[in-house]
């Protein structure tokens, strides 16, 4: 008698909508600024992608990250004591490695907890003054490779990170940035959107990571264009026209990634980017610090205010219309990456 195959079940809108709720897995995010992270420092406890972490730097300066739960009675090793080369939790001295292994146990020396391999380690690299980290399913434990976009590697380009964590949903950041005609409307009064056609027509353009979403016949008027990147990591670039008193540099570019803490607060990261070197880059960073940045603060917090406690779920209050192709499109390919997932996640028993 041959065996019946049962086929999994398969993933209903909801447990889509479930899965998106803290953001998309197996991708590099950015957590905190590097800053934040200091070489024998204090253990910094955050919440990312609904998880809790803890990142701290070792005797060399590595940044290390991990889950935040003591392996002993499961309290937070945020609150225990950084040794240069192992964390020590405070509640009962349980000394964890940076590999995640038990190296002592004070209380019972030799007792079975030492030597296993008891705490989550998460993989973490520092780009461009953040400090990136994967956040893979049971599948994908081991993570992709993630070459930065030019703009964030150094080399023609200067990047300013601005960083602050918003009371909203994490999508609906990407929504914002993948919708440019929002700056001629919200942002009219800026000095750098307050120029071409409110009644734009936008066409998509397909790209080898993602797509670009661009006013047909408009360019470097105003915030034109947006482009999607989904390269191990999900972020969207922009660029806003700039006059001459703006500096060196051409265009006024943007990298913005939204961190998801939980449904309902996100990390925003917001690189600022000019295409400058030598003294000219000088010139740049000292325009931005005196002249620039509450300006672009201002901008930052108009969006901030309209998007301020937007929770999950209002599409179904929604109704759209052609400038909104872009982030309809967003929408979509998200929900075709959390399918492929939690298909593959089910048909091995992980989900």
């Amino acid at each position: 008698m041959s065996a019946t195959l049962t086929r999994p079940a398969a993933i209903t809108d909801a447990e889509i909508r479930d899965y998106l709720s803290t953001g998309v897995r197996n991708r590099w995010w950015p957590v905190l600024p590097s800053r934040f992270i200091q070489t024998n420092g204090k253990p910094v406890g955050l919440t990312r992608l609904g998880e809790k972490i803890v990142l701290w730097r070792d005797h060399t300066g590595t940044i290390r990250v991990q889950a935040d739960r003591c392996p002993h009675r499961a309290v937070p090793l945020s609150r225990g004591l950084n040794e240069g080369d192992r964390l020590r939790c405070n509640y009962h001295g349980v000394e964890v490695g940076t590999d995640g292994t038990v190296l002592s146990v004070p209380g019972q020396p030799g007792c079975p907890l030492e030597g296993k391999k008891a705490v989550k380690t998460y993989p973490s690299q520092e780009i461009a003054g953040a400090v990136f980290v994967w956040f893979g399913d049971a599948l994908h434990e081991e993570p992709e490779p993630f070459t930065p976009p030019p703009q964030l590697a150094g080399g023609e380009y200067e990047a300013i990170l601005c960083y602050a964590d918003w009371e909203m949903f994490w999508r609906y950041l990407y929504d914002n940035n993948m919708d440019p005609m929002h700056g001629t409307f919200l942002h009219a009064n800026s000095h750098t959107m307050y120029q071409g056609d409110t009644q734009a027509h936008f066409v998509t353009r397909d790209t080898e990571k993602g797509f670009f979403f661009e006013k047909e016949g408009q360019r470097d008027v105003n915030f034109d264009w947006s482009e999607l990147v989904d390269d191990n990591a999900l972020y969207v670039r922009l660029e806003i026209p700039y006059p001459p008193s703006g500096g060196p540099g051409g265009n006024f570019g943007i990298i913005s990634f939204g961190c998801p803490i939980d449904e309902n607060w996100t990390a925003c990261f917001f690189w600022r980017v000019r295409k400058v070197q030598g003294w000219q880059r000088d010139v740049w960073r000292f325009l931005y610090r005196t002249r620039m940045e509450p300006r672009h603060w201002h901008v930052l917090e108009q969006d901030r205010e309209i998007l301020q406690g937007q929770r999950p779920g209002l599409e179904k209050f929604e109704m759209l219309y052609q400038h909104d192709a872009g982030l309809i499109r967003l929408r979509r390919h998200l929900a075709q990456v959390a399918r492929k997932q939690l298909t593959e996640l089910r048909a091995a028993g992980k989900a």
